[in-house]
C-alpha cells in the first residue's frame, strides 16, 4: 500500500501542486511574521540592554496620556548631587530629552518626520553605553550649537556648519551642526538632535533646574537593584526608579504594541489563506478520488480494507503538507527579509544577517501547514474508503457518496438560526462589550452555516446567474450551467473559497462607509469654525504657533484646546482615568454643543467640568455634583459638574466620558502642557478664504501644523479609514488568488474527468471556439456565484457590525454600491482569467484518444 501510494501521489503532482501553493503562502504568512518579530524583538533587547543606566531617577509616571497633553515631565537637577553620594553610585548625570520636537532647515522642511518616528532633541554626553559616537566635527560647547545623527543628515543631506531651526515648547532656536554622529547600535528610526546639557535645559525645559530624568552607573560589583533601593531610600517616593532590566521591559513593552500591529496583520493573512486553501484542498482531494474510484476499488477487491484505504490518502495528503510546509518556510524567510529591508524604508535599519529563526518557527510552519492538510483531506479519505470492490467492475464515481444534502440542509438551518440569533442580540445589545461578542459569535457561525449549506444554495443561484445562457448562448450556454450544477458539493466549495474573501470585504465596506457618513454628518454639526490649526499627528504644539495665529490681520476669534490626563472619584465608587480636554471660554461660538443639562459657561467656569449625560448616568453624576479629581503629579482638585452633553460623538483613544472644562482649570493643575488645537474665526469684514491664505503663509516655519477647515477634516477622516479598507483589500487579493487556484484546479480536474465527454462533444460537432466558451461560462457563473453569496453574507455582517458602531456614536448606515458592483464585475474577470488554462487543455484534446480514455 505505501508503493502504490507513493506512485499513485507521485503520478498526480501535478494536479496537487495548485494546493501545495496554498499550502506554501499560508505557511509563509506564519513562518515570516513570527521570524520578523522575533529578529525585531532580539534586536531591540540588545539595543536596550547595552544602552540603558544600571538606574534610572525619572519622574513619577501617575496617569496615563491617552492624548498627549505637551507637558513635559522633569526632576530637580538638584537631585543629581543627592544621588551621586549615594553609596555604590560610580557616575550619575542628567538627562534632557524630549519627544516629538520638530527641526526644519533653511527651507522650512522637517528635517525629521512629521508622522512617522519622532524627532528627539537631547543632550550630548557621551559614555560607553551612548548609542551614537562623534565621527566628524566636534561636540556642542555651548548655545546654539548641535549633532545630528549621521542616517538623518544623509537622508536630508545636512552638513557640518549647515543651520537648522528647533520648534520647542518654550518657543523656536536655531543651532548650528557642529558635529554628526553614527549610530553603533541599532537606528530605531528616530532622528537625533543634541545640545549642551546646559543649552538643551534651557531650550528644550525652559529652565536651567530641571531634567527629564537622571542616569546613575554603578560602581564595580554592585548590584542594580541593591543601588536602585539605595537611591529610593536616599531621595523618597517623589521619583520613579527603574534599574537596566526594568527601563529594557519598560521600553519592550512600548515597542510590543507596533509589532504587535504587523504580527496580527500578517498573522491575519495566515488565516485567510489557511480558511481558502482548505476549500481548495478538500476539493482537490474529493476529484481525484472520484477520478481513481476505479483503481481504489481494485485495491479493495485485491485485499485492502477500508483503513488502508484511508491511510493511503492521508499520507498522500501528509507528503502535500511536508512539502508546502518546507517551501513555505523558505518562503517565509524571503518575506521576513522583504519585512525588514521595509523597515529600512521608514528609518528602523535592521539587519537581515542577524535574522533569528527560533525553533517555535518551524514548528508552527509544520504544525500549519501539515496540519491543515491532513484535516483537509479527512473527510475524503473517509468517502474513499467506502470505494466498494464492485466498483472496479464499473465506470463510476464516488463523488457523490456521503450524507445526502439533506442532511447538510439540516445542520446549516440549525447553524444558521444560532448565528441569526447571536447577530439579532447583537443589534439588540445595548453594551459595546456584549455586542462586539454577539458579533463575533454570530459572523463565525453565519460562515459555517454558509460553507455546510452551500451545495444547496449554490443550486439556486446558478439557475438564476445561468438563467440567460440558453437564450444568449444557445446549447452551450444550456451545457454549462449543468455542468456547474453537476456536482453542487464540488461546486459549493469552489465558490466558497471566493465567497469568504468578499464576504469580509463586503462586511468592512459597509463598515467604513457607514464610519465616513457618520463622522461627516457630526462635522457638519459640531463644527462651526471657519478653520482648526493643528499638529499634522495631531499632537501638541508650541504655544509661539498660538501666537503667530492671533496676530495674524484677519483673526477674529481664537479659542484654544488643550488636553489633561485626569482620575475622577465617582458617586458609584468607580475611579476612571480619562483624558479631559481644556476650552477658552467662548468655545460655543466655534463648536456647536447639544446640552442634555447646564451651559458651556457653566462648564468651563473656574472649579467646574462638563461630561456626557449617559457616562454622567451610568456613574449616577447630577449637575452640581462636586468630584474629586486628581491631575498628573498628584495635584488634588474638586470640581463642580457644571453641565452634562447630549453629543452622540464616537469614543476613541481610550478617552471616556466626554470630559471637558475652562483652560484656566487646566493651565492650573497641568501647568506646562501645550494647545493640541486653536479654533479660528475670521474677523468681520474678512473673507476665510483669505484668511487662510494668510495663515497658512504666517505658519509655513511651522511644517508640523495644518490649517484645516470643514471639507479637509472630511477628506483626513476618509484617508484615515482608507488604510482599514487597503489592508481588507490587500486580504481580499489574497484570498482571490487562493480562490482562483480552487477554480482552476476545479475546472482543470473536472475536464480530466470529463475527457471522454469532451470527446464524445467534439465528435458530434462541437467547435474549439465553443467548447472553450462552455468551460468559460462554467467558470464565470461559479466565481459570480461565490460573489453573491459573499457579498449577501457580507452585507448582513456589515449592518451588524454597525450595530456596535452605533454604540460608539457612529450611528449613520451606509452602504458602497459602487465598491459592490466592482465586486461582482471583477468576479466575472476572476472567472474568466481563471478558466484560460483548463479551456485551452480541453480545447487541444485529440478526439478519438479522449473518446478512448479510461
Amino acid at each position: 500500500m505505501l508503493k502504490a501510494t507513493l506512485r499513485s501521489f507521485l503520478a498526480h503532482k501535478g494536479r496537487l501542486a495548485l494546493s501545495a501553493l496554498a499550502v506554501i503562502l499560508s505557511v509563509a504568512f506564519v513562518a515570516g511574521s513570527l521570524i520578523f518579530s522575533d529578529t525585531v524583538n532580539r534586536t531591540f533587547d540588545r539595543l536596550f540592554a547595552s544602552t540603558s543606566a544600571d538606574v534610572m531617577v525619572g519622574p513619577k509616571d501617575d496617569l496615563d496620556e491617552a492624548v498627549p497633553s505637551g507637558q513635559t515631565p522633569t526632576v530637580p537637577a538638584s537631585l543629581r548631587e543627592r544621588v551621586a553620594e549615594v553609596e555604590g553610585v560610580a557616575d550619575a548625570h542628567l538627562d534632557v530629552s524630549v519627544d516629538n520636537v520638530t527641526v526644519v532647515d533653511g527651507d522650512n522642511d522637517p528635517v525629521g518626520s512629521t508622522t512617522g518616528a519622532p524627532t528627539v532633541a537631547t543632550n550630548w554626553y557621551v559614555t560607553d553605553r551612548s548609542p551614537v559616537e562623534l565621527t566628524s566635527g566636534h561636540a556642542p560647547r555651548g548655545a546654539g550649537q548641535a549633532i545630528l545623527d549621521a542616517d538623518t543628515a544623509d537622508k536630508k543631506d545636512v552638513k557640518i556648519g549647515d543651520t537648522l531651526t528647533v520648534l520647542a515648547r518654550p518657543g523656536s532656536f536655531e543651532v548650528e551642526i557642529v558635529g554628526i554622529a553614527a549610530f553603533t547600535t541599532t537606528n530605531p528610526g528616530a532622528a537625533l538632535v543634541f545640545l549642551e546639557t546646559g543649552s538643551a535645559q534651557r531650550e528644550l525645559l525652559g529652565s536651567a533646574g530641571k531634567a527629564t530624568s537622571i542616569s546613575v552607573t554603578a560602581d564595580d560589583g554592585v548590584d542594580d537593584t541593591a543601588l536602585k533601593r539605595r537611591i529610593a531610600a536616599a531621595l523618597g517616593s517623589g521619583q520613579q526608579l527603574e534599574t537596566a532590566d526594568e527601563q529594557a521591559d519598560s521600553a519592550a513593552s512600548e515597542l510590543g504594541g507596533f509589532l504587535d500591529v504587523i504580527t496580527y496583520v500578517m498573522l491575519g493573512f495566515a488565516g485567510v489563506a489557511v480558511l481558502v486553501g482548505v476549500f481548495l484542498i478538500v476539493n482537490t482531494f474529493s476529484m481525484l478520488i472520484a477520478q481513481r474510484t476505479r483503481e481504489l476499488g481494485l485495491l479493495r477487491a485485491l485485499g485492502a480494507d477500508r483503513g488502508q484505504v484511508r491511510r493511503s490518502v492521508l499520507v498522500e495528503a501528509l507528503l502535500l503538507g511536508l512539502a508546502g510546509s518546507t517551501l513555505g518556510l523558505a518562503a517565509g524567510v524571503g518575506l521576513a527579509v522583504g519585512l525588514i529591508e521595509l523597515m529600512g524604508v521608514f528609518g528602523m535599519n535592521l539587519k537581515s544577517a542577524e535574522m533569528v529563526v527560533g525553533w517555535a518557527t518551524p514548528v508552527a510552519a509544520y504544525v500549519v501547514g501539515v496540519g491543515v492538510t491532513f484535516v483537509a483531506a479527512y473527510l475524503p479519505s473517509r468517502r474513499a474508503a467506502r470505494v466498494s470492490p464492485m466498483a472496479a467492475l464499473f465506470d463510476a464515481e464516488i463523488a457523490g457518496v456521503g450524507r445526502p444534502l439533506k442532511v447538510r440542509a439540516a445542520v446549516g438551518c440549525v447553524v444558521a438560526v444560532g448565528g441569526a440569533a447571536a447577530l439579532v442580540g447583537c443589534a439588540a445589545a445595548e453594551k459595546t462589550l456584549t455586542a462586539a461578542s454577539l458579533l463575533g459569535l454570530g459572523i463565525v457561525l453565519s460562515l459555517v452555516a454558509t460553507v455546510i449549506a452551500g451545495p444547496l444554495l449554490v443550486r439556486p443561484v446558478i439557475r438564476v446567474l445561468g438563467g440567460a445562457f440558453p437564450a444568449v448562448f444557445g446549447p452551450v450556454g444550456r451545457m454549462s450551467r449543468r455542468n456547474a450544477l453537476r456536482n453542487p458539493r464540488r461546486t459549493g466549495a469552489t465558490a466558497a473559497a471566493l465567497m469568504v474573501g468578499l464576504a469580509l470585504v463586503g462586511g468592512l465596506s459597509v463598515a467604513s462607509a457607514s464610519m465616513t457618513k457618520s463622522f461627516d454628518k457630526q462635522i457638519d454639526a459640531t463644527l462651526g469654525a471657519d478653520f482648526v490649526v493643528q499638529n499634522s499627528n495631531f499632537l501638541p504644539f508650541s504655544p509661539e504657533v498660538t501666537d503667530k495665529v492671533e496676530d495674524i490681520a484677519g483673526t477674529g476669534l481664537v479659542v484654544r484646546q488643550r488636553f489633561a490626563p485626569v482620575e475622577l472619584s465617582l458617586p458609584d465608587g468607580d475611579r476612571v482615568e480619562s483624558t479631559a480636554a481644556g476650552y477658552d471660554p467662548r468655545l460655543d461660538d466655534v463648536v456647536d454643543v447639544t446640552y442634555a443639562a447646564g451651559s458651556s459657561r457653566a462648564a468651563l467656569a473656574p472649579g467646574h467640568i462638563g461630561m456626557d449625560r449617559e457616562f454622567a448616568a451610568e456613574h449616577r453624576v447630577r449637575v452640581g455634583d462636586e468630584l474629586p479629581v486628581v491631575f498628573p503629579g498628584k495635584r488634588k482638585a474638586a470640581l463642580t459638574v457644571g453641565a452634562l452633553t447630549d453629543q452622540d460623538m464616537p469614543e476613541g483613544f481610550g478617552v471616556t466620558g466626554g470630559l471637558f472644562l475652562g483652560l484656566g482649570t487646566v493651565e492650573k493643575y497641568v501647568p506646562g502642557g501645550q494647545d493640541a488645537a486653536v479654533y479660528v474665526n475670521a474677523a468681520a469684514g474678512t473673507d476665510p478664504d483669505t484668511l487662510r491664505e494668510r495663515l497658512e503663509k504666517a505658519l509655513d516655519p511651522y511644517p508640523q501644523v495644518q490649517v484645516r477647515d470643514q471639507a479637509d477634516y472630511k477628506e483626513l477622516i476618509r484617508r484615515q479609514i482608507a488604510v482599514m479598507l487597503y489592508l481588507v483589500y490587500a486580504l481580499l487579493g489574497l484570498a482571490i488568488v487562493i480562490a482562483v487556484l480552487g477554480v482552476v484546479n476545479t475546472l482543470a480536474l473536472s475536464v480530466v474527468e470529463r475527457t471522454r465527454e469532451i470527446g464524445l462533444l467534439r465528435a458530434i460537432g462541437l467547435g474549439r471556439r465553443q467548447l472553450r466558451r462552455m468551460i468559460r461560462l462554467e467558470s464565470v457563473v461559479i466565481a459570480v456565484s461565490g460573489a453573491v453569496l459573499g457579498l449577501a453574507l457580507g452585507l448582513v455582517w456589515g449592518v451588524a457590525v454597525h450595530q456596535v458602531l452605533a454604540l460608539q456614536g457612529m450611528k449613520e448606515l451606509a452602504f458602497p454600491w459602487p465598491t459592490i458592483l466592482a465586486v461582482v464585475i471583477g468576479s466575472v474577470v476572476v472567472g474568466l482569467a481563471a478558466a484560460l488554462l483548463p479551456a485551452l487543455r480541453a480545447s487541444r484534446m485529440n478526439v478519438l484518444a479522449a473518446i478512448a480514455h479510461e
